[in-house]
């Protein structure tokens, strides 16, 4: 039987910085690191260009790479009301794209991410980026918002299998 690879997509939305994560594995392959960067949208800009160079810009990630499912990092509760709208609105931005490009996406609150990976949910960013290079076996510079989106990826793959073996 052929281990088929499934591409998969982490993203940590923000309004001026999105990170972006895309990893490959197969059924019993260990994932690899295919993509994985920032978009970033300058806070001097108006709102609505940087959402929309958020939605471009994911569109051309997500043409180039084919994933076949999206992870994204789900709400959690921010302290200010405006911080809170801006991400919702950056979200929203994602999630629209993955829709227009046909994935599943599926979201991940961010203490569940860092459980999965790290072992405890208030685990540093840091800390996470040194679980998601040591995953990946890879020693690439990675942005904490890339890391971030990376972790949400193979969140989801463990997921995945877990559910495959009905253990979720």
């Amino acid at each position: 039987m052929v281990d088929a690879p499934l591409r998969l997509m982490g993203l940590d939305p923000g309004s001026q910085r999105t990170g972006y994560g895309i990893i490959q594995a197969g059924d019993r392959s260990k994932p690899e690191l295919v993509a994985a960067g920032v978009i970033s949208a300058p806070a001097k800009q108006p709102m609505e260009r940087r959402l929309q160079k958020i939605y471009r810009e994911l569109r051309e990630v997500i043409a180039s790479h084919r994933p076949q499912e999206m992870a994204v990092e789900g709400v959690f509760a921010a302290k200010n009301a405006r911080t809170a709208i801006m991400l919702g609105q950056a979200r929203g931005v994602a999630l629209l794209a993955g829709a227009q490009d046909g994935l599943e996406v599926f979201e991940y609150p961010p203490a569940s991410v860092k459980m999965a990976l790290v072992g405890t949910g208030r685990a540093t960013k840091e800390q996470v980026q040194m679980m998601v290079k040591a995953m990946l076996n890879t020693t690439a510079r990675l942005p904490l918002d890339a890391s971030d989106a990376l972790a949400l990826a193979i969140c989801h793959l463990q997921s995945r299998k877990l559910l495959a073996k009905g253990l979720k």
